[in-house]
């Protein structure tokens, strides 16, 4: 199968802000698949060494979905400065990817 494909990454430590952006994105067919996975994340912020309890979202989607799953995410989010970061990919099962082309934005 040819490329077009990306993972997106964004991670919140707020169940309410993780709910709004799933079921946003998923409503709009921005992502077809959107995993949950808790994390401890370890970061520097603003000078300061931190450690939050989070939530990595992992969403499966389209390059074509990537901008606007990037800009909504962003309007979504409860974070001055989130995490969106995307993964390309190029091949995978041909039936999976069938789906996830066929479970997203046209």
């Amino acid at each position: 199968m040819s490329s077009g494909y990306c993972i997106v990454l964004t991670t919140t430590n707020d169940q309410r802000n993780r709910q709004l952006i799933i079921d946003s994105v998923l409503q709009e067919k921005l992502a077809a698949c959107i995993q949950a996975m808790p994390i401890e994340s370890h970061y520097l912020w603003q000078g300061e060494t931190c450690c939050d309890q989070e939530t990595l979202l992992i969403f499966k989607t389209t390059d074509r979905c990537y901008q606007e799953l990037a800009d909504l995410i962003a309007q979504l989010h409860d974070y001055e400065t989130p995490q969106i970061v995307k993964i390309p990919f190029s091949d995978g099962a041909n039936p999976y990817l069938q789906w996830l082309s066929a479970s997203t934005k046209a």
